[in-house]
C-alpha cells in the first residue's frame, strides 16, 4: 500500500448436477417470494437480483473450456451510485451537479477452496499473451433492464473465466519451483451463504435550500483576502448494492451518506501553504449541521488560519508529545490498523508487522484495539465505518484486534490467514475494484485514562526528564499515510494542523507550525504513557488498493513518550500580487 441455470440437455450427468441444481434451481424458483416476504422491495430491484441469479446460474453451470477446469466459485456485485454535489466559493455557486452511474464487479475462481486461481491484488497478469483480447466495460445499465444487465455480466465473466485459468495454471506452474509451505492457508474460506434484503432508503436531497447555505456561509470568507481561496461544499452518495454468488448468497442493500465540508487555505509570509477545514458526514439529510453551526465552523476555521499564518515555524522536534483523541486515532489507523488487516500477513510484497505474533505483547498492557462495522453510532456521533455486509457477502463482525496489549487476531476478509480461516467481515472495496481485508471503525480504549489537566502535567515532567525547553500537544490532525510493503521502510506519516509548544516552565501553550508527525510503527505506539479519559471521533475515508472507503477511527488522548516531528515541505510561491477583489468591497476599503 504504498497498501453464480440450466440444466444439460443430455440430462443427469452425475449425483453431483443434482446437487448443483438442488443449490440453484430451488433458490431461484424461491427468491421473488422471499425478498418480497422480507421487505416491501421495488420490482426493479427483484428483477435485477433474479437477472443477475439467472445469468450466474447459467454461467456457473455451462461455462467450461475443454480439458480445463470449469469455475468453482462465482459471485456478481452490482453498485448503483447516486450523487449530488454542491459547491460554493466566495458567496457564489460553483458546482450544481450530479450524477448516477452502475458498477459491476465478478469473481470467477478456477480451482478449490484449498488452492485457486487468486492472486494478491496487483499482481494479476493478462490471460492472453499474444495479440489482444476484448477487455468487457465493467459498467452496468442505468435502465432496469435484465438483458442488458446479463449480457454485460456475461461479457465478464467470460473475459474473468479466462483470466482466472490463466492464474491457475501459472500458480500450479509456480508451485514446481517453491518450497512446500504446510502451514500455507487455503486460498478462500468458506461462508454460509446469507440472504438478506434492505428496504428501500430514500435519500432526499432539498438543492434550493443547500445553494442558499452554500453561498450564505462562503460568503463569510470574503471578509478576510488574506485567505485566498476557500469552499462550502454539500453532497449527498446513496449506493444500492445487489449481490448473488453461486454459495446461495442473495442481498440488497442500500446506504446513504451525507458530508457538509468547510474549508480554506492561505500562505504564510514565508510561502507555506496552509490549509483548514471543518468536515461533517450524517446518513441522513436531517442530520446535517444548521447554519448557526455552519457558521461558528466557517469563523473557528478563518480564525485557526490567521493564527497559523501569524504563528513561528519550528525546527524538526523529537520528544514527548500528547495526541488529542482525533489525531490518537490516525496515529492507530497508521501505524497498527493497517499492519492487522489480513492480507497484509500473507503478500510476498509485504513487510508483515505483526504476522505470527499472535498470543504476544505487541502494545502496552493497558491499550486494547476493536473493529466494529456493526457500530453505526458513538456518542451522539455517526461512524463513517458503519455496514451490515462487506463487499465479498459476509455479514460485518466486531473483531478484538488487540487485548490489553495483546494480539488477538486480525482484519480478515475472504483470504485466509494462517490460524484464521474465516472471513470477519472486513473485505472491502470501492466501486467495482477487488476487495482486500480493510478496517472500518476502529476503536482504541485504555484503562490507563486521567485528566486532560494531568496529562498535561506528565507531558511537562517527561520533557523536563529528558532535558526539552517545551513538549508538543497535537490538536487537530489533517489525515496521513503509511507504506507496508516488505520493500520499503515501515514508516508512517502524519499531518497534523493545530500544534502548540508548551513551555515547561510557565505551562504557556504556543501555536506553531511547519512539521508532520514521522516514525516507525512499533516504536511509536510502544511509547505510550498514557491516556485521556474521553474519546474522540475522526471521520473520513481510507485509500488502499481496494479503492477509498468510509471509516472511523475512536480513541482518546494519548502521551507519548517520543514523537519525532519532520520540517513539512517548505513554500517557495508568492502570495497573491494584487489583494483580493473581496477587499475593494468590504466596508473599511471605501472612501
Amino acid at each position: 500500500m504504498s497498501v453464480e441455470l440450466l440444466v444439460s440437455r443430455k440430462g443427469w450427468a452425475s449425483v453431483g448436477a443434482v446437487q448443483s441444481l438442488l443449490r440453484t434451481v430451488f433458490p431461484l424458483l424461491a427468491l421473488s417470494a422471499l425478498l418480497t416476504a422480507a421487505a416491501p422491495v421495488p420490482d426493479a430491484r427483484v428483477k435485477l437480483l433474479e437477472a443477475m441469479s439467472a445469468e450466474l446460474a447459467r454461467n456457473h453451470q455451462q461455462l467450461k473450456m475443454q480439458n480445463h477446469e470449469p469455475p468453482y466459485f462465482m459471485s456478481y456485485q452490482l453498485k448503483d451510485y447516486e450523487q449530488h454535489a454542491i459547491s460554493a466559493r466566495y458567496g457564489a455557486l460553483f458546482m450544481d451537479d450530479g450524477y448516477r452511474e452502475r458498477k459491476l464487479y465478478v469473481d470467477v475462481r478456477v480451482g478449490d477452496y484449498d488452492f485457486d486461481s487468486s492472486v494478491a491484488e496487483g499482481l494479476e497478469f493478462s490471460f492472453s499473451t499474444k495479440g489482444t483480447s476484448y477487455v468487457s466495460r465493467k459498467e452496468g445499465p442505468l435502465d432496469d433492464s435484465p438483458l442488458a444487465l446479463r449480457t454485460s455480466l456475461w461479457l465478464i465473466t467470460d473475459e474473468k473465466y479466462k483470466s482466472a485459468l490463466f492464474q491457475y495454471l501459472k500458480k500450479k506452474g509456480e508451485d514446481v519451483y517453491a518450497v512446500e509451505d504446510p502451514k500455507r492457508p487455503p486460498s478462500f474460506t468458506r461462508e454460509k451463504p446469507v440472504k438478506h434484503v434492505d428496504p428501500p432508503v430514500e435519500a432526499p436531497f432539498d438543492r434550493e435550500r443547500w445553494v442558499k447555505v452554500a453561498r450564505d456561509v462562503s460568503a463569510r470568507f470574503n471578509a478576510h483576502p488574506e485567505l485566498f481561496d476557500s469552499e462550502v461544499r454539500v453532497t449527498k452518495d446513496k449506493v444500492t448494492r445487489l449481490f448473488v454468488s453461486s454459495e446461495g448468497s442473495r442481498i440488497i442493500t442500500e446506504e446513504t451518506l451525507y458530508g457538509l465540508h468547510v474549508s480554506a487555505v492561505t500562505r504564510a509570509p514565508d510561502g507555506q501553504l496552509l490549509d483548514n477545514s471543518r468536515n461533517f458526514y450524517v446518513p441522513t439529510e436531517a442530520g446535517l449541521p444548521d447554519v448557526a453551526r455552519l457558521n461558528k465552523a466557517a469563523d473557528d476555521v478563518i480564525q485557526e488560519l490567521l493564527a497559523l499564518r501569524a504563528a513561528p515555524a519550528i525546527d524538526p522536534y523529537t520528544g514527548p508529545a500528547i495526541l488529542a483523541p482525533e489525531a490518537a486515532g490516525v496515529l492507530f489507523h497508521e501505524a497498527v490498523g493497517h499492519r492487522l488487516e489480513g492480507d497484509r500477513q500473507e503478500g510476498d510484497n509485504e513487510g508483515k508487522t505483526f504476522k505470527g505474533q499472535v498470543g504476544k505483547q505487541v502494545l502496552p498492557s493497558f491499550i486494547s484495539i476493536h473493529d466494529d462495522p456493526t457500530r453505526r453510532v458513538l456518542q451522539n456521533e455517526p461512524l463513517n465505518g458503519y455496514y451490515l455486509f462487506d463487499e465479498e457477502g459476509v455479514r460485518g463482525q466486531r473483531v478484538t484486534l488487540v487485548e490489553k496489549g495483546v494480539l488477538r487476531n486480525y482484519l480478515q476478509g475472504r483470504r485466509p490467514v494462517e490460524g484464521f480461516l474465516q472471513s470477519n467481515g472486513h473485505g472491502r472495496s470501492q466501486g467495482n475494484l477487488k476487495p482486500v481485508a480493510r478496517m472500518a471503525n476502529l476503536m482504541v480504549e485504555s484503562t490507563n485514562g486521567v485528566s486532560d489537566a494531568e496529562l498535561k502535567k506528565r507531558l511537562i515532567a517527561e520533557a523536563k526528564r529528558q532535558g526539552k525547553p517545551f513538549g508538543l500537544i497535537i490538536r487537530d490532525i489533517t489525515g496521513g499515510n503509511t507504506n507496508t510493503s516488505g520493500y520499503g521502510y515501515q514508516a508512517f506519516k502524519g499531518v497534523p494542523r493545530m500544534v502548540y509548544r508548551v513551555d515547561v516552565k510557565t505551562g504557556k501553550e504556543t501555536l506553531v507550525r511547519g512539521v508532520e508527525i514521522v516514525g516507525t510503527p512499533l516504536s511509536a505506539v510502544n511509547r505510550i504513557l498514557a491516556s485521556g479519559q474521553k474519546s474522540g471521533v475522526f471521520n473520513g475515508f481510507c485509500g488502499a488498493e481496494s479503492g477509498n472507503v468510509p471509516v472511523s477511527t475512536v480513541a482518546p488522548a494519548m502521551l507519548l513518550q517520543e514523537l519525532e516531528l519532520q520540517r513539512t515541505m517548505e513554500g517557495k510561491d508568492r502570495p497573491p500580487i494584487l489583494t483580493s477583489p473581496a477587499a475593494l468591497e468590504s466596508p473599511a476599503a471605501k472612501p
